[in-house]
């Protein structure tokens, strides 16, 4: 139970506004079973909220690629073109935002162009103007150290009692409760597929998990 008002709201970027982390898991399917793999999607939800870099140097080393910058260049053109072509909204982002009378921050390990490129292609950069979005790239350190976090409470004066972050995956959970912030996970993106245990979120100290936005609304209800 929440004792406090809560008037800030930080997002998690991919997967909890956007429904990418399903896109990358398909981009590494391709790149994989094009090499003569028999991989499927759900092979790669793992790495869900993880920094690029950190998935491709954990790859290179499973798959023992040898070429890590030709590995991350080709993966990056698969995944550019699936984003583009194929990125929707998690289901209720927008309605809960709408209807939402907190501020709302984004706090994400995407860099800010991309990020910013995203809210575009599903008509959201209205919502999210430029300097409440935070990326890995305005920071020392990306999730699961609580930089970024640190950093939008820092910069705009919250309160950390009247905050709470919205994660969907161990790494965010991580970091929102580094930074002393009651972290709710979501798992309303596509990769929690229904044998992905919720307790990933709340073995990392996810104070509740929700399967939807819907859900997420009535706890905050009247907070």
């Amino acid at each position: 139970m929440l004792k406090c008002m809560i008037k800030n709201i930080i997002f998690d970027f991919d997967g909890v506004i956007v429904d990418s982390e399903i896109l990358a898991s398909k981009a590494f399917t391709k790149y994989f079973n094009n090499l003569g793999f028999s991989l499927k999607e759900e092979n790669f939800y793992k790495f869900a909220g993880m920094k690029t870099v950190k998935v491709i140097d954990q790859l290179s080393k499973k798959f023992k690629i040898k070429d890590k910058n030709k590995f991350f260049e080709e993966v990056f053109d698969i995944v550019s073109k699936i984003y583009i072509n194929d990125l929707k909204l998690v289901n209720g982002v927008k309605k809960f935002i709408k209807n939402s009378k907190k501020n709302h921050f984004i706090g994400s390990n995407r860099n800010k162009e991309s990020i910013e490129a995203g809210l575009k292609i599903v008509g959201m950069s209205n919502i999210f103007p430029s300097e409440k979005i935070y990326s890995f790239d305005m920071v020392k350190n990306p999730k699961p150290e609580p930089d970024i976090y640190l950093k939008i409470l820092n910069e705009n004066s919250l309160n950390n009692n009247e905050t709470i972050i919205i994660e969907d995956s161990a790494v965010g959970v991580r970091a929102g409760r580094s930074a002393d912030v009651r972290v709710f996970g979501l798992t309303a993106g596509k990769h929690w597929h229904s044998d992905r245990d919720q307790n990933e979120l709340y073995d990392n100290g996810a104070l509740n998990v929700f399967k939807s936005y819907n859900d997420l609304k009535k706890a905050l209800e009247g907070l």
